[in-house]
């Protein structure tokens, strides 16, 4: 089986894309802190933060549907090269700036960010021939995206309190910049070309039956995910231990990459619709569980990387079905989508879980996140055939629609 410690181009794009994705961590709570300093109000800040949010998911899929009409190079520098200036403007705007003209620079951020992690998954069945390989890929990804996402957050506080929080913020847009360059410098992203004569429909992507699937599944996803957040730090709360939180949410990102990485050292041994469903299902037992573990922060720390354990091979699994669910000449956009349907679910089960948190506390939110997780597994079991068949031309996700 080709893997990747044995294909040196993939080993060089993950390590690349793996730089270049690292602020992508930084840049939610880096915004924050900095807009907070700026117009001394968190209320505003939050308000930047959730227009970069917002700009974020709907620029991924955009720029990917570029991807897949011009190639990735081209896309790839001028995308990053726009985040980089907005990020450095953002950086040296006054304190008392208008925060109209923060939310704008927010917004052209998450516009502008390139969509690192979309055209790596695209290059991968390249890459690697053997399926097996594939899947097992994705699972390192998933991995190593978890592990940014770890250590992103505290890199970005740490250079904030050592210098200043807009110079973290042209930090992590430097390290965007070269990482971006490093990645479109490999061959495999300069020869990957957009599928040749391939029609492609108007909907894009999500005009596959099988693609809406998969995004609804990562939207209740999400919903775990962003409950499952809250939910941890009300818990911190009510233990009297609020400082707990940070750790103890460091400790369900662990599980993860753990799980991740096991999960690519079996070869990502999940298929189709029946390993769909048999993965959240264990993603939602292990998040129903943490109701019961509220009582106390070593056992709620020990569920929480229980729990954990199957994210990444959740996500790994979903990236997976996309070559053969999204119609030929959309998979970058595909992928985009992906985590477009990621950020939206987090937001919606944030927002949820905060109310339910307040009313029922934090054992109700853990419930809540359950809950979405059992939908998700409803969602993949009931449109289970949806997944069955490929999506490889324009007449094909007609004649689906149509059905």
């Amino acid at each position: 089986m080709t893997s990747i410690a044995s294909t040196p181009g993939a080993r060089r794009l993950f390590a690349t894309s793996i730089i270049a994705r690292l602020p992508l961590a930084m840049f939610s709570i880096g915004l924050l802190v900095h807009a907070e300093r700026l117009t001394s109000s968190f209320a505003a800040a939050g308000v930047v933060t959730g227009a970069y949010a917002v700009a974020l998911g709907v620029g991924g899929p955009l720029l990917g549907r570029l991807v897949d009409r011009r190639g990735q190079v081209s896309v790839l520098l001028s995308s990053a090269l726009a985040a980089t200036l907005l990020l450095v403007a953002v950086a040296v705007v006054p304190v008392g700036a208008p925060v109209p003209v923060l939310v704008a620079l927010a917004t052209g951020i998450g516009l502008t960010t390139p969509p690192l992690g979309a055209c790596l998954r695209t290059l991968l069945p390249d890459l690697l021939a053997d399926p097996d390989a594939v899947r097992a890929a994705y699972a390192f990804d998933a991995s190593a995206s978890e592990l940014a996402w770890i250590s992103g957050p505290p890199l970005v506080l740490g250079f904030g309190a050592l210098w200043s929080t807009g110079a973290a913020l042209v930090v992590g847009g430097a390290v965007l910049l070269i990482g971006t360059v490093a990645f479109a410098a490999q061959p495999a992203s300069r020869a990957w070309r957009p599928a040749q004569g391939a029609p492609r429909p108007r909907g894009g992507s999500l005009r596959a039956p099988a693609m809406r699937t998969l995004v609804g599944v990562l939207v209740a996803v999400g919903v775990v995910f962003g409950a499952a957040e809250v939910a941890v730090a009300a818990s911190a709360e009510a233990l009297g231990s609020a400082a707990a939180a940070g750790p103890l949410l460091g400790i369900w990102g662990a599980g993860s990459l753990a799980g991740g990485l096991v999960f690519a050292r079996v070869g990502g041994g999940l298929h189709g619709a029946s390993g769909l469903a048999l993965v959240l299902g264990v993603l939602t037992a292990g998040h129903l569980a943490l109701a019961g573990a509220v009582g106390s922060v070593l056992a709620l720390a020990a569920v929480l990387l229980i729990a954990g354990a199957a994210i990444a091979p959740t996500y790994a699994t979903v990236y997976a079905m996309v070559d053969r669910a999204a119609p030929a000449g959309t998979v970058t956009e595909a992928f985009a989508w992906l985590a477009t349907a990621i950020a939206i679910g987090a937001a919606a089960g944030a927002a949820s879980a905060g109310a339910v948190a307040d009313h029922a506390g934090p054992a109700a939110a853990f419930a809540l996140a359950g809950a979405a997780g059992a939908v998700a597994t409803l969602v993949a079991i009931l449109r289970s055939r949806s997944l069955g068949a490929p999506e490889t031309s324009g007449m094909a996700v007609a004649e689906s629609a149509a059905a």
